[in-house]
């Protein structure tokens, strides 16, 4: 990482790796990077934890398509977003001292409520009844009227947010590649009145879906955004699409997206 040498570190303090959080520093330090505590003069954000804290060291940095991100996972393996583990320095030091790195580039959502509180998730977004009644969404295609879905919710996901909540309601794992979007329903209800597709469907990364909240009294629905969730009144109408712009995260040799769905599901 020759040409980055700012370096912010996201994590959440725990007294069992405060020691070896304290050995990543000093591994920074002596490779001349400078440690920095605002996000905004990073170039290199570093989340120490799992999952969970890459995902939130995105959301409070604000998706930084200038930083390169990379994740340090404290747990017993590595996870999608953690390419490094806190024991292993060999793998660190090899990649800030590398004149090649390799980035991979993974989109994000945009998300619009209501035409103007707006927010992005790396993973998914997840639309569900907040309370015990079937909720009831419009949903559009660009400008088409695709489909009313009735039941407990949708989710929304990237390429890498496949295989998060999506893959437990039996969506597809889609390779990062492909700009896209997938659809998926949570316990849609189809009988001889209602109707839905009953299945996941995935968009082009050009393409808009709007889904408009039927005011029916079900109008304050759970929005789950990656791992945080938000309570908004009277929704009305959410509008989602992929960024246009990509975050980019460190890529190692022998850890490809399909490397890692193989590691972690078979």
């Amino acid at each position: 990482m020759p040409n980055r040498r700012n370096v912010y570190f996201f994590y959440k303090p725990e007294e069992k790796y405060e020691q070896k959080v304290q050995s990543i520093f000093q591994l920074a330090k002596q490779y001349d990077f400078t440690i920095v505590n605002d996000y905004r003069k990073a170039n290199i954000i570093v989340a120490i934890g799992g999952d969970g804290t890459f995902l939130q060291a995105v959301h409070k940095t604000g998706f930084k398509d200038d930083c390169l991100y990379a994740g340090i996972a404290t747990g017993e393996t590595l996870s999608f977003y953690c390419d490094f583990h806190i024991d292993d320095t060999e793998k660190i030091v090899e990649a800030i001292t590398s004149e090649q790195i390799e980035v991979r580039r993974y989109p994000f959502i945009n998300v619009t409520i209501d035409g103007n509180t707006k927010f992005q998730c790396l993973n998914e977004c997840t639309v569900r009844s907040g309370i015990i009644k079937t909720f009831v969404v419009e949903v559009f295609i660009d400008d088409l009227h695709f489909e009313t879905f009735r039941g407990d919710g949708m989710i929304v996901s990237t390429p890498t947010g496949s295989t998060a909540y999506n893959k437990s309601v039996r969506g597809a794992v889609v390779d990062p590649m492909l700009s896209s979007i997938q659809v998926s329903e949570l316990a849609s209800l189809n009988n001889n009145h209602y109707r839905t597709l009953g299945s996941p469907f995935i968009l082009s990364g050009e393409r808009k879906l709007t889904l408009e909240v039927v005011q029916d009294g079900n109008d304050y629905p759970v929005i789950g955004l990656d791992n945080e969730a938000l309570g908004i009144r009277n929704v009305q109408k959410l509008e989602i699409s992929l960024s246009d712009t990509k975050i980019k995260t460190v890529k190692l040799k022998d850890n490809s997206f399909w490397e890692k769905v193989r590691r972690t599901f078979l």
